[in-house]
């Protein structure tokens, strides 16, 4: 896809399968996902693809986020984010830049390999607050330890909005983690924005008050997510979530108060 001069591209790396009413529900409601169940599986599951977005700016290869990396345990499956890019003619060694939506395990897999960065030549940035609550905080997960220490001297923290590169611009959304960002294209009077996982499903654009598990701060990530929802209603901005299906961006149309995402 192209907006403007930049080309931003689904980079696939597999997909996981969540109980949907475990994972993402409204409070109180025995079954919110009565009203939703095409967006379901037969069996009331809901797959969350994973991999990361490829935006090619400039002279600059930016990879948002690192998919889940070679993983398999039934549920959650990882693996195939190098091959995605090779399809697309991008080597490890191309990419310039990392930049992570939040420090999730299904959104940081590739970004180390038995202890050596994956892209070599790449500069990996996240948001201070999330370095400081996924690894060196005290209940900090072991994993994400051991997955982002040996990154050293490529990476850099920053805690505050910052241009990555011409045309994508990194803007803090605390609420699902402690320093959730929103990386943001424009170029040639349009705009699309990545999404991370402040929306998990097209569902909670029409639904305000749903609830997913792994919020940190719940109401922090309900706000965010109306907020960005209501700014982008009815206008031509793109949107797109890391586990939206087959991660097709799309717009958010708005009528008699309801809103309702159609893919693009």
């Amino acid at each position: 896809m192209k907006i403007g001069d930049i080309e931003v591209l689904p980079i696939r790396d597999g997909v996981g399968v969540e109980a949907a009413a475990d994972i993402l529900s409204r409070p109180g409601v025995d079954d919110p996902w009565a009203c939703h169940h095409e967006h379901l599986e037969a069996d009331g599951s809901l797959r969350l693809p994973f991999g990361g977005f490829c935006v090619r700016t400039g002279d600059r290869t930016v990879l948002v986020d690192a998919g889940m990396g070679p993983y398999d345990d039934g549920k959650y499956t990882g693996g195939d984010m190098l091959s995605s890019l090779a399809a697309e003619g991008i080597a490890p060694a191309d990419v310039t830049d990392v930049v992570f939506t939040h420090l999730h395990a299904d959104h940081i897999g590739w970004a180390t390999r038995d202890g050596v960065a994956v892209f070599p030549e790449a500069t990996y940035r996240v948001h201070q607050a999330d370095w400081e609550h996924f690894v060196t905080g005290e209940k900090a997960p072991p994993g994400t330890v051991g997955k982002l220490s040996p990154l050293g001297n490529r990476l850099e923290l920053f805690d505050a909005d910052f241009t990555v590169a011409p045309g994508l611009d990194a803007r803090h959304v605390p609420g699902h983690t402690p320093g959730s960002t929103v990386y943001v294209l424009s170029s040639g009077g349009r705009r699309a924005l990545l999404l991370g996982d402040v929306v998990h499903s097209v569902v909670q654009f029409s639904e305000r008050d749903w609830e997913v598990v792994w919020d940190v701060d719940p109401a922090a990530a309900s706000a965010v997510r109306n907020r960005i929802a209501d700014e982008s209603a009815d206008t031509d901005d793109l949107l797109v979530g890391a586990h939206f299906p087959d991660m097709r961006f799309g717009r958010i149309i708005a009528a008699d108060g309801n809103r309702r995402f159609v893919a693009v």
